[in-house]
């Protein structure tokens, strides 16, 4: 019998043993598997996070992108609108010019006009107002063009034209043509203001 208690316990203490052993491997596997799972977590949770970031720069970015571009559209048609303020002023303040005043923007007109078509013969044509205005005055009127030039210039009036004022000169052979209307000039002088607004809205 006391042979048989000494092989039981032997028994009991292996069986324990082996138990502690599983137990411990057990134990092993588990912090192994919970600081995989942990690391895992993290991994997971900065890619999540840099995947955000990236997410709100780049919304960030459009949000600021957008909204310059509507500061831009809003800086362009407040643009457009003072030149055709300027304009507009401009085109009644021509058409409200005194006689006297406009007879001398037409001498000048035709001067500058007749620099740069660089002929002896030129025609001049307008409304039906200017002509008759400049055929009223033609001797006075040919001869401040000549003295400004410094030279002797043969003018022909030539057809009425839709315009509310200026002049458009023309060489003999109708081929070269500096149109010094005022609608000609308003449009060409659209460009410099467009120029200098913009400096001052855009910088």
């Amino acid at each position: 019998m006391e042979g048989a208690q000494l092989i039981i316990e032997e028994i009991n203490r292996e069986a324990e043993q082996k138990i502690n052993y599983i137990l411990n491997q057990a134990k092993e596997e588990a912090e192994k598997i919970r600081a995989e799972a942990e690391r895992r977590a993290r991994a997971r949770a900065e890619w999540i996070f840099r995947k955000a970031q990236t997410q709100a720069e780049i919304e960030k970015q459009r949000i600021v992108a957008s909204a310059k571009l509507e500061v831009r559209k809003k800086k362009l048609a407040l643009q457009e609108e003072l030149i055709g303020e300027v304009l507009k002023a401009l085109r009644e303040k021509l058409m409200e010019l005194p006689e006297e005043e406009y007879y001398r923007m037409l001498v000048d007109l035709t001067v500058q006009g007749i620099r740069e078509i660089n002929e002896d013969r030129v025609f001049i044509s307008s409304n039906k107002a200017t002509l008759e205005l400049i055929e009223r005055n033609f001797e006075d009127f040919a001869a401040r063009v000549r003295e400004k030039l410094g030279r002797d210039v043969e003018i022909t009036l030539g057809e009425e034209v839709d315009t509310i004022g200026g002049v458009l000169i023309e060489s003999p052979e109708r081929t070269v043509r500096v149109d010094n209307r005022f609608e000609a000039r308003i449009e060409r002088l659209r460009s410099e203001l467009r120029a200098e607004i913009a400096g001052v809205l855009f910088g």
